[in-house]
């Protein structure tokens, strides 16, 4: 066998041994997940319905069925910073010193992101959604919502605000590296507001007030990493 070879099979079993302690990780925090997934719904019933509202299931193991996929989701986010440090580690042999910084950098502030779409969702977003909801009911007309349904628009919605508050970083990083120039993406501006909606619209419910509530943060957070763009281009520049 070759050197070539063996290096390629020493990356393989490095990937397979990072992949399976990731597995490993969310496995075990999968359990006490499931045991407090009931509360993490009632709690997210009760800051979301300030009025004061209840939710329901329409068949007979709804209800388990969403704890249980709740219990992955939240596994995999409590998980996360495990998960990206064996990641970590495995890209980190390759890599020279001043990239190793860089990367570290860059993972931090990735997940920093991360956590503040999905709080800024949670604590902001979902509660205004719900009152404007709220909002349409009469005396002849009351809301019965569903529990699967409400879960997963708020799982979605999360998911959606953690990823589009990349934004800044994937700004940055393509001027950067030279794809674009901060001038061009600047012209282009028309361009991106219809990515960022077509965007809002695949990561949301079918809704457009759930679109709007996430395209706009976005928009903003695209401004910043376009101004903190600008400022690596004149440095380098200098």
């Amino acid at each position: 066998m070759s050197g070539g070879e063996n290096t390629l099979i020493s990356h393989l079993e490095a990937l397979r041994r990072a992949l399976l302690r990731i597995v490993a990780a969310a496995a075990i925090l999968y359990l006490p997940c499931y045991w407090a997934s009931p509360y993490i719904v009632e709690w997210l019933t009760r800051w979301c319905f300030r009025s004061g509202h209840e939710l329901y299931y329409f068949t007979p193991m709804e209800a388990f069925w969403v704890q249980l996929k709740l219990a992955f989701v939240v596994s995999l986010i409590l998980s996360y910073p495990w998960n990206v440090l064996q990641l970590w580690k495995f890209v980190l042999p390759a890599l020279y010193p001043k990239e190793r910084r860089a990367i570290g950098s860059w993972i931090l502030l990735s997940s920093f992101l991360f956590l503040c779409g999905g709080v800024f969702c949670i604590g902001c977003i979902l509660p205004l959604l719900m009152e404007f909801s709220a909002s349409f009911a009469t005396a002849s007309l009351r809301p019965m919502i569903g529990l699967a349904g409400f879960v997963d628009m708020a799982g979605w919605l999360t998911l959606g605000f953690s990823l589009m508050f990349q934004t800044p970083i994937v700004v940055y990083a393509a001027v950067r590296a030279g794809f674009v120039s901060s001038a061009a993406l600047a012209r282009k501006r028309p361009f991106v507001v219809v990515g960022i909606l077509t965007l809002s619209a695949l990561l949301t419910p079918p809704d457009v007030t759930s679109q709007l509530l996430l395209a706009g943060p976005t928009w903003l957070l695209f401004e910043a990493g376009l101004v903190f763009a600008r400022r690596a281009e004149k440095r380098r520049a200098a």
